[in-house]
């Protein structure tokens, strides 16, 4: 039985939200629909429930939107009790005037907020703005390996972490990590979270058969109905035909006007489907990394899906990672989502130039530069050398599936690294 069976899934930004619960700021946590906001939340409220009156309202229940709209200020002296209460807000996006109406309560009265959003356009135009150094916001997206492992193996998750903990210090200029043990029960993990993904739903389903349903049920109200109606869409099968789309090509280097033209659509509502995936949390856009001006890409954007066991419900695809013709896909839609949550505060590109020579990903953080290439199998092409001899960058990384070593060329330090511990 899942780990995840017997209560809920520690995620790993509960810890960094519970050290903050005691600063005046507030905490806003943005992220998709259904990978664990409400929940995060509760769990929290829970936390500090003992010291501290809380409340937990549901934003979205016409009764408090209609309050919240009419007196911010009111509202909060509702719940107010003896002690300056910690309120959780879900889901804050739904309230008319919501920026204003939480800039008000902070700015005249003793209360500290924890709120939640699912749209980065909403929020971005209607919430942050009015917030400028009065909010510090977070992304809680679907579970990564980790959660996945946690909910599944505490023991192996301990394990992962501790790996990813020497991954990242060796990045940053420390000693190269060591191979771990355990990477075959790792590796099995890992393939079912290739396929499946991690929105808690269908990691909770567990081995019942049903993670499957919940995923298409997921994909279903998301995409169906959520954005549909939210951004006003007049055909919802055009616009699931557009994810779809991306979903079978990606990750990749986007044309927006190929795909466009595949399914009839103009530039302009392809570029609108574009960004409305990308502010509701289902795929992410990177820049690519450039020096040259000349033969280096500088505007075109690589796309990769947040969750992976989403992009496989809109390709109509659960087959077992083992027997699958997008391996390579699935490997490197993960790696991005692993490091992206991994190094925080780094800059993650992708690096291209004019001759096709391509580097899957590139951290960046200031004049460092990191590259990570991502082979299922054999060893990386003349195309990542070519990085390394023009940038000498001092490490580097080739993320196998499980090929484990560390090889010097020139100034650079190469580590190959087995997914499973990234």
């Amino acid at each position: 039985m899942p780990e995840a069976a017997k209560g809920l899934v520690e995620r790993d930004l509960a810890e960094v939200l519970r050290k903050l619960l005691d600063r005046r700021e507030i905490l806003l946590v943005r992220g998709p629909r259904q990978a664990g906001k409400t929940t995060l939340l509760r769990m929290l409220e829970s936390s500090v429930r003992k010291g501290r009156d809380c409340v937990f309202l549901n934003m979205e229940l016409p009764d408090y939107r209609r309050e919240f709209a009419k007196d911010p200020l009111a509202f909060a002296d509702r719940f107010r009790k003896d002690r300056p209460p910690v309120m959780f807000l879900d889901e804050i996006q739904s309230c008319d005037g919501a920026g204003p109406g939480l800039k008000l309560i902070y700015d005249n009265r003793d209360v500290k907020m924890v709120v939640s959003g699912s749209s980065t356009m909403d929020l971005g135009q209607r919430v942050m703005p009015s917030l400028v150094g009065r909010a510090f916001p977070f992304e809680l997206l679907t579970f990564g390996f980790g959660e996945f492992l946690r909910a599944n193996d505490t023991g192996l998750a301990r394990l992962f972490y501790n790996a990813r903990s020497e991954v990242r210090g060796f990045v940053e200029g420390g000693g190269a990590p060591k191979e771990k043990p355990f990477q075959g029960e790792l590796q099995k993990l890992l393939e079912e979270y290739l396929v499946l993904g991690g929105y808690p739903g269908a990691v909770l389903a567990g081995r019942r058969g049903e993670p499957e349903l919940v995923l298409n049920s997921i994909r279903a109200i998301y995409l169906e109905k959520d954005i549909s109606s939210i951004f006003r869409i007049r055909d919802s099968a055009l616009f699931e035909d557009f994810a779809r789309a991306l979903a079978f090509a990606a990750p990749t280097v986007l044309n927006v006007s190929d795909v466009a033209g595949q399914l009839g659509l103009s530039h302009p509502t392809a570029l609108e489907f574009l960004s409305i995936l990308e502010n509701t949390y289902i795929i992410a856009l990177l820049r690519p990394y450039h020096r040259n001006l000349v033969t280096e890409l500088r505007k075109a954007r690589r796309i990769c899906f947040l969750d992976g066991g989403l992009r496989n419900s809109l390709i109509g695809n659960f087959t077992c990672f083992a027997r699958r013709e997008d391996r390579g896909k699935l490997l490197e839609n993960y790696v991005f989502r692993e490091l992206r949550d991994a190094f925080g505060g780094w800059e993650l590109k992708y690096w291209r130039t004019t001759g096709k020579a391509e580097v899957d990903f590139v951290l960046v953080r200031g004049e460092t530069v990191v590259p990570v290439e991502v082979k299922l199998g054999g060893k990386p092409g003349r195309s990542f050398w070519s990085f390394c001899d023009a940038y000498r960058p001092r490490r580097a990384l080739v993320v196998t599936l499980d090929r484990f070593g560390v090889e010097r060329r020139g100034g650079t330090t190469v580590c190959h690294l087995p997914a499973v511990w990234l």
